[in-house]
């Protein structure tokens, strides 16, 4: 082989191995290139994926809150009604738990996005189940408040009635008091003399050494047989009544006014006709003038009748 043969032959060796480097090193170019671009699509694609997903974190959480809100409404409707509402409670303390751990960064990315999707699935199943039992208690309130304004009436017309029966029970019992009421007729005031002699109606003081006083009261077959006080009340020209407390004077009520009698007697009734004399002893000389007896009992005028005194 010439020398000029021995060059031709390293130059093509050289250009041979400089043809395999340059085939390698494009290779490994590619190489690079392909997974230089394959880590972008990933990255892209891991990108899009971490985006979609706190779409529906975000998603979620906003449905949550919707929820949340939807249930304070469901609990406020019930506890009006009159229902249980603990297991409610309990139920939106645990929904509350779950949007504060979406809130949660670190918590959030643990999320499993087809478990919160059942989640809300569940929440909202359980309000269709509660809109239902708001339902049901809606009918019971209106029916029991049907049968509470029914019953009001019936209540309103007894109590009516009753009041009614009262007030007539009330009249007749007054009527029955005032049928049972005693009356005295035929009064006449005698003066009794030191010599025990008597003059009526009119009379001077030198012939008065004591009143009687003689009445009838008279018969009533409703009256109830029992003892009576009767007071006597003696009243001046002036009008001031004959009160001493050492002869048996002594106050009484009458009308809500406080009165002086002048003196009284105690009989048993016995629903008969009965005559009734009452002595009393001034001590010193009447007023001239016209002079009244009343006779009272039970808070009651039973009659009355004069005595003239002359000068």
């Amino acid at each position: 082989m010439t020398e000029q043969q021995q060059e031709d032959t390293l130059q093509n060796e050289n250009e041979n191995k400089s043809s395999k480097r340059s085939i390698i090193v494009t290779s490994i170019l590619l190489l690079l290139i392909t997974a230089v671009v394959v880590l972008i699509i990933q990255r892209y694609n891991l990108a899009a994926k971490n985006e979609q997903q706190e779409k529906a974190l975000t998603q979620s959480f906003l449905q949550l809150d919707s929820l949340s809100n939807e249930l304070d409404e469901r609990i406020l409707t019930i506890s009006k009604l009159g229902g249980e509402v603990d297991t409610l409670l309990s139920i939106k303390a645990q929904l509350e738990a779950e949007k504060s751990d979406l809130m949660d960064r670190d918590k959030r990315s643990q999320q499993s996005i087809r478990s919160l999707k059942d989640k809300v699935e569940g929440y909202r199943e359980l309000l269709l189940i509660k809109d239902e039992e708001i339902k049901q208690l809606t009918l019971i309130n209106e029916q029991l408040l049907s049968e509470n304004s029914e019953l009001k009436v019936e209540t309103q017309e007894l109590n009516q009635s009753i009041r009614s029966i009262s007030q007539q029970k009330d009249d007749l019992n007054k009527q029955m008091e005032l049928v049972a009421q005693l009356t005295i007729q035929d009064m006449t005031v005698y003066a009794v003399s030191e010599s025990g002699s008597e003059r009526s109606d009119e009379f001077r003081n030198r012939n008065i050494k004591q009143l009687k006083i003689q009445f009838s009261i008279s018969e009533n077959k409703v009256a109830p047989i029992e003892g009576k006080e009767l007071l006597i009340r003696i009243t001046a020209p002036d009008g001031n009544v004959l009160f001493d407390v050492t002869r048996g004077s002594g106050t009484f009520m009458f009308k809500g006014r406080e009165l002086f009698y002048t003196a009284k007697k105690e009989i048993l009734y016995d629903r008969a006709k009965q005559q009734v004399i009452v002595f009393y002893e001034k001590g010193s000389d009447y007023a001239i003038g016209m002079h009244t007896v009343e006779v009272y009992t039970d808070d009651y005028l039973m009659g009355k009748g004069t005595f003239q005194v002359k000068s």
